[in-house]
Order: C-alpha cells, then sequence, then structure tokens
C-alpha cells in the first residue's frame, strides 16, 4: 500500500510540474492615436444661436465642462460655451444640422441630471456686451466695435478678462 502512494504521489508530482507550464505570451494591442482636428464649417450654412438654461449641474469642471465637449463634439455646432454661474449654455450651430431638439437631447443625455428650461433662439447672446464693459469702458461705439473685434476672443461671453493673452490694444492695456 505504501508503494502506492508513492507512486501516484509520484505521478502527481510530474503531471503538475511538466504539465503546468506558464508560458505567458505578451498580448500585443494596436491603438490609434486620437488627433484633435478642428472641424470645419460650412461656409455657405446659416448659423442660429440658442441660449438656454441647465439646472442640475453640481460643478463648473465636471458638469458644466462635460457639457459643453459633448455640445461643442455634435456635427454643425460652430461654438459651445457653458456658464456654471448663470446655468446658462449659449450655442452657435447650423441650422442644417443641429436643432434646439437635438441640443436638448444631448445635454439631457451626458446625464438624467440635467434639464434644460427656457430653451430661445437670439441674435445675440445676452452677455455679448461683457467685453464691452470690461475693455472697452469709456470710448465711442465706433471705437468699442473695432476693440471688441480686435482683442476680444469669444470667451469674452463668460469671462470678464476677455481680451486675447497675446493683444497689445489700448483696450486691453488695462486688463486685470
Amino acid at each position: 500500500m505504501k508503494t502506492i502512494k508513492q507512486i501516484i504521489l509520484a505521478t502527481l508530482i510530474s503531471t503538475f510540474a511538466f504539465n503546468c507550464k506558464n508560458d505567458v505570451k505578451p498580448e500585443i494591442k494596436t491603438v490609434e492615436a486620437i488627433t484633435d482636428t478642428k472641424k470645419e464649417l460650412d461656409p455657405n450654412a446659416t448659423y442660429a444661436k440658442a441660449e438656454f438654461t441647465i439646472d442640475g449641474m453640481m460643478c463648473a469642471i465636471g458638469c458644466a465642462a462635460t457639457i459643453e465637449k459633448k455640445i461643442a463634439k455634435m456635427e454643425g455646432v460652430k461654438s459651445a460655451i457653458v456658464d456654471f454661474d448663470k446655468k446658462l449654455a449659449m450655442v452657435e450651430y447650423n441650422e442644417a444640422k443641429v436643432t434646439p431638439a437635438s441640443l436638448e437631447e444631448t445635454v439631457s443625455g451626458v446625464s438624467d441630471t440635467y434639464k434644460v428650461s427656457n430653451m430661445k433662439t437670439v441674435t445675440d447672446f445676452s452677455t455679448s456686451k461683457i467685453c464691452d464693459k470690461a475693455c472697452c469702458a469709456g470710448k465711442t461705439d465706433e471705437e468699442k466695435a473695432k476693440c471688441k473685434k480686435a482683442c476680444c476672443s469669444e470667451t469674452a461671453l463668460v469671462d470678464i478678462k476677455a481680451c486675447a493673452a497675446d493683444c497689445k490694444k489700448a483696450c486691453c492695456a488695462n486688463k486685470a
């Protein structure tokens, strides 16, 4: 009986020793690089501007930035700005490719907690005069228009420090 146990033990040891080889071969994965390409805008398209309120946002970095990125990536969207403090989204879009309903659907698709209200189509964004107040105060309307065109970036819609970083114009000399 002792010899049978020794034979079984020797068989088991040799089976495990010679049959359980862990030849792990490295797995090769091919990953395509994601390039940040600029969207080409249709010069013949008719662009509209929409403003709407977004309720349910909890923070500027997570919520507002995520919504802004999702809207900006939509086919036909020229620009999108989401102002967390005012709970306001301002979107310029190609009317042939985007509708206010699709904008609302995109926002709701990010999370069920976001609710769109007060959707309206506008000719100018309600906060677009911030640039005039910030860097062009005390000038005539003509000078303000030139100043705004020369110095102010698209972030003027939400940022009082709206002058471009490399702007050397007089209207931006006193920017904070």
